[in-house]
């Protein structure tokens, strides 16, 4: 189990999300922490109230953005597509502990701040990962430098293998320059790579603005990360226009509940959240 100083400069956002996935059976007691499952208990009230009303739950989202961004992705393993992937800002997610003992030759990159590597690190080893997974250090906004997303991709992939890189619960943390300023190099460091792919979660103004549920997830969010929770664009295809920008060249935004195949508690309910699938 996390000592409080092995998790105390986590944001609670990562602590939340960690304790969703353990209670679905879908990560590792390892990365579960004691102040994920207060969080969880404090919330617990009002997730049930939005159950009863029919209306989904914090949970609910979680669960729907996490489990179509992992069949987005196994969608390209399976395909030879891709046989590296980059996760930025991975958090306490257990995604590369998933796919990594699903196909043992994925090599598979958790890339975030100091802490929360050094953290995760130690997470992933009581876990036990395998000999292609590993977390480095990166900063998410360097344009360059060894903590870039350019100098990861270059020192640690192979260059002749298709590669993803996909991040989850971040841009909405940025200004929309800033969003913006990360996918082009995202796109940048994958037309290095003979196949490269893009995955995030996304959430529009026009989505969120009419719905209750998201609304009060963003003002959760907020609480939780101590700061502003952005909407940077109106509706997906501003959103597409924005990453066709950035430098990819076909991009598809999904709604969860049109992923055939992808199973989550509440899929019949209307769910904000949309997913992006950007091609270089």
């Amino acid at each position: 189990m996390s000592t409080a100083h092995d998790s105390s400069r986590i944001s609670p956002t990562a602590h939340y999300t960690a304790q969703v996935w353990f209670r679905y059976g879908m990560s590792h007691p390892a990365l579960e922490t004691s102040l994920g499952r207060k969080l969880h208990a404090a919330l617990r009230p009002m997730n049930a109230a939005y159950r009863i009303t029919g209306r989904p739950n914090l949970d609910e989202m979680l669960l729907a953005r996490h489990r179509s961004l992992d069949w987005l992705l196994e969608r390209e393993i399976a395909a030879g597509r891709v046989g590296q992937v980059i996760e930025v800002a991975a958090g306490l997610s257990p995604r590369g502990l998933s796919f990594t003992r699903h196909h043992p030759d994925l090599r598979y990159i958790e890339a975030d701040l100091p802490d929360m590597a050094a953290h995760k690190r130690r997470a992933l080893d009581r876990a036990g990962r395998g000999r292609h997974h590993e977390v480095v250090e990166i900063d998410a906004l360097a344009e360059d430098g060894p903590a870039s997303i350019g100098a990861l991709a270059r020192t640690r992939l192979d260059p002749t293998r298709g590669t993803a890189i996909i991040t989850e619960g971040l841009i909405s943390y940025f200004a929309r320059d800033q969003v913006e300023g990360m996918w082009r190099r995202f796109a940048a460091a994958l037309r290095t790579f003979p196949h490269g792919v893009y995955f995030s979660d996304l959430n529009t103004s026009g989505d969120v603005g009419g719905m209750h549920t998201a609304k009060v997830f963003r003002q959760v969010l907020q609480v939780f990360a101590r700061g502003r929770v952005h909407l940077h664009f109106r509706s997906p295809e501003d959103a597409a226009a924005a990453l066709a920008a950035s430098g990819f060249g076909k991009v598809s935004i999904h709604k969860p509940g049109d992923l055939q195949g992808v199973d989550f508690p509440g899929r019949d309910r209307r769910h904000v959240v949309r997913l992006i699938e950007a091609h270089v």
